[in-house]
C-alpha cells in the first residue's frame, strides 16, 4: 500500500513507465462527442497570485472538431490533411486588486491515433491583464517540442525554443482531458504512471520563464466518495497528480462523461463545478443568449442588464 501526502485515500498501485501509446477513443465516444454539442462548465475559483488568496472563475470548454495537419487550425471543411481532435478550453478571470486577469488556453488533443497519449498536437495560451499582454503556443513536431512566446515585457519580446519532446511526455495543460479518461488509453482504478511532465503555459508565464520538464506521477484512486460542489454533491472517484513540488486532486464523476467536478492544488488553488451544460455555444452569439449562462451559475454581465 501506498499513503499520498495531502490525499484522502489509500491506493494499491499498479505502477507503469514506458512510451505514449497513440491516443484514440473508446467505442460509444462519437455517440456523446458527436453530437454537435460543447460541454460548458463553470467553476468558482480560488487561486494564489503575488502572495494572496484572489477570487474567480473558470469555465472549461470540451468540444470536437476537425483539424488541419499543415495548418493546425480548425478546419471549415475541404482539407486533405484533416483529422478529428478534441478541443479544451479553459477560460480564467480573477482579481488582483484594482486589475484583473484573463487567461485562455487551448488544447487539442487528436483522436485518430496519430498523436501520442500525453501530447496534444497544439497548445496556445493568451494571458491579459492591466500592465500588457503575452501569446505563446507550443507545437510538436518530428525535430521537437516548439515553443513561441510573444510578450510585452521587458527581456522577453519574440522567443523561440525547442523543448524536447519525451518519449514518455506529458504536457500538462492536457490533463482536464486525460485525468477523464477522454482519450484511450484511460487511467485505471488504482494505477499510477511516473512519466516526464512539461508545465502548463499558464505556470511558465506567471513564472515568467519557459515551460520545463520535471517528473510527473498521476495516481487514480480505488475509492468512489461523494463531493459537495455550489452545483450539488457527485460521487467521483480522485485522481492525484505530482508535479513541480505541488500535489493537485481531481475530483472526476464516476458517471458519464466523468465531468471534472472540480480540483485542489496543495498550492493553494480551488475550483467547485457551479454549473454544467450541453450547448452549442458557438450559434448563440445573437442579442439574448447571454440569459444562458445563469445555467452555467455564471450572472449575466452587468452591462447587458443596464
Amino acid at each position: 500500500m501506498r499513503v499520498l501526502l495531502g490525499s484522502l485515500f489509500l491506493v494499491g498501485c499498479v505502477q507503469t513507465s514506458e512510451a505514449m501509446e497513440p491516443a484514440t477513443v473508446a467505442s460509444g465516444f462519437w455517440d456523446q462527442w458527436g453530437d454537435g454539442k460543447a460541454e460548458l462548465s463553470a467553476y468558482r475559483l480560488t487561486t494564489p497570485r503575488y502572495g494572496q488568496s484572489r477570487k474567480g472563475r473558470v469555465t472549461l470548454v470540451f468540444v470536437t472538431e476537425r483539424f488541419t495537419e499543415g495548418q493546425r487550425v480548425k478546419s471549415d471543411g475541404g482539407h486533405p490533411d484533416e483529422y478529428p481532435v478534441l478541443k479544451v478550453n479553459e477560460i480564467r478571470d480573477f482579481q488582483t486588486g484594482i486589475y484583473d486577469y484573463n487567461v485562455m488556453t487551448s488544447t487539442f488533443l487528436r483522436l485518430d491515433g496519430g498523436a501520442a497519449w500525453g501530447e496534444p498536437v497544439k497548445v496556445s495560451m493568451s494571458m491579459q491583464e492591466w500592465c500588457g499582454h503575452v501569446y505563446e503556443h507550443l507545437l510538436p513536431g518530428s525535430n521537437g517540442l516548439a515553443w513561441t512566446q510573444h510578450s510585452y515585457f521587458d527581456g522577453e519580446g519574440d522567443r523561440e525554443q525547442d523543448l524536447g519532446r519525451r518519449s514518455d511526455g506529458v504536457l500538462t495543460d492536457a490533463l482536464p482531458a486525460l485525468v477523464r479518461g477522454l482519450v484511450q488509453p484511460a487511467l485505471k482504478p488504482g494505477e499510477t504512471r511516473t512519466l516526464d511532465g512539461l508545465s502548463t503555459l499558464m505556470a511558465g508565464r506567471l513564472r515568467h520563464r519557459a515551460p520545463s520538464w520535471s517528473p510527473l506521477e498521476i495516481t487514480v484512486a480505488t475509492q468512489i466518495r461523494t463531493q459537495a460542489t455550489p452545483s450539488g454533491n457527485f460521487e467521483v472517484r480522485d485522481v492525484v497528480t505530482q508535479h513541480e513540488g505541488m500535489q493537485t486532486t481531481w475530483w472526476v464523476e464516476v458517471a458519464s462523461p466523468h465531468r471534472l467536478v472540480g480540483w485542489e492544488s496543495t498550492h493553494g488553488e480551488r475550483a467547485e463545478l457551479i454549473g454544467s451544460e450541453r450547448l452549442p455555444y458557438w450559434m448563440m452569439s445573437g442579442e439574448g443568449n447571454e440569459k444562458a449562462l445563469p445555467q452555467l451559475g455564471l450572472p449575466e454581465p452587468a452591462f447587458v442588464l443596464e
